[in-house]
């Protein structure tokens, strides 16, 4: 094989490990181990953000799987027009994080990250611990209490101090879902071999 070849071979393998979401999304040390590689290290990724806002790993990625199962290009399904066409989305929501543009324009200004995407998992996880840790600044949040966490993250700020959650009985079945994923998160990390 020339060089030529091998080199968009190389480039188009890499190109195609970025694209794809991990395959089992429910053990954390199979998501780390299918996307951990040269260029795309999410074990690093995400180390690197529990150190920087003091969110726990099993948190940051058990956020993650339930905005979007890791999927980089993820948004919500289009509204339908006359129940068939498909029509707009009901929100901004992009990415791993699911974040809406306005609160990313915001992560963006604060944290100087300005050339910072949605659909790259370092950025998201980032965001996240973004997000995570200004709950806990300004809501008295624990920053391993995952449920909170995530209500605070789901509703936005405004909807959690509002008290959205008290009659939302779905609300509320999400955020004890993944905090019952962080917490299987954090007990296959404790075993994972490898990273």
């Amino acid at each position: 094989m020339t060089k030529k070849p091998l080199y968009a071979c190389l480039l188009m393998t890499a190109l195609a490990g970025c694209a794809s979401a991990p395959g089992n999304i429910n053990n954390a040390c199979a998501v780390f181990n299918q996307r951990d590689g040269f260029f795309d290290d999410w074990h690093a990724a995400a180390k690197r953000t529990e150190r920087a806002y003091g969110i726990p790993v099993p948190i940051l990625m058990a956020t993650l799987r339930r905005e979007s199962g890791f999927q980089s290009d993820a948004r919500p399904p289009r509204t339908k027009l006359l129940g068939l066409i498909p029509w707009s989305r009901p929100s901004s929501a992009y990415g791993y994080s699911q974040a809406l543009d306005g609160t990313w324009r915001q992560y963006r200004l604060e944290t100087g990250r300005s050339l910072a995407r949605r659909n790259s998992f370092a950025d998201a996880v980032d965001f996240v611990g973004w997000y995570h840790a200004r709950t806990v600044a300004t809501k008295g949040v624990a920053p391993n209490d995952a449920y909170n966490l995530y209500l605070a993250y789901y509703l936005g700020w405004s909807g959690f101090d509002g008290g959205a959650t008290r009659d939302n009985k779905g609300v509320q079945r999400y955020a004890r879902e993944m905090a019952a994923m962080a917490k299987r998160y954090e007990v296959q990390l404790a075993s994972c071999r490898g990273l």
